[in-house]
């Protein structure tokens, strides 16, 4: 399988997941981007087209702490300091949107980091 399809089918898989959720003021959606050197999430309301928090590993508190920006490590670092970003938005529900990505590795240490911190979804 080439890269073009490859993204291709990513881009099927999101718009398909996309389709079905979306944020909304009570309930943001918490977004993950998954590049092969960073990970970067976000708590978006769609609605009002807000960004309520943003967290990533180029964030400069992290990486002082992080051996690695692309490891489980700086995933559940991530995830830890979104959940408290949220917090202090006072968003405590959100729904997850993995963006056409397998729920698995540094995508899922990022959600279960995120829950530990307080987030529900």
């Amino acid at each position: 399988m080439n890269q073009k399809t490859q993204r291709r089918r990513l881009e099927r898989r999101k718009a398909r997941v996309r389709k079905k959720v979306q944020g909304t003021s009570e309930r943001p959606r918490l977004t993950v981007f998954r590049s092969n050197a960073h990970i970067y999430a976000q708590v978006v309301d769609d609605i009002a087209g807000l960004t309520v928090a943003a967290a990533s590993s180029k964030d400069v508190s992290l990486r002082e702490t992080v051996k690695s920006c692309s490891s489980k490590v700086a995933a559940q670092a991530v995830g830890k300091l979104l959940a408290e970003r949220a917090r202090a938005a006072n968003v405590t529900n959100v729904v997850f949107d993995r963006n056409g990505r397998l729920y698995h590795g540094r995508v899922k240490a990022l959600a279960d980091a995120s829950r530990e911190g307080g987030l529900a979804f």
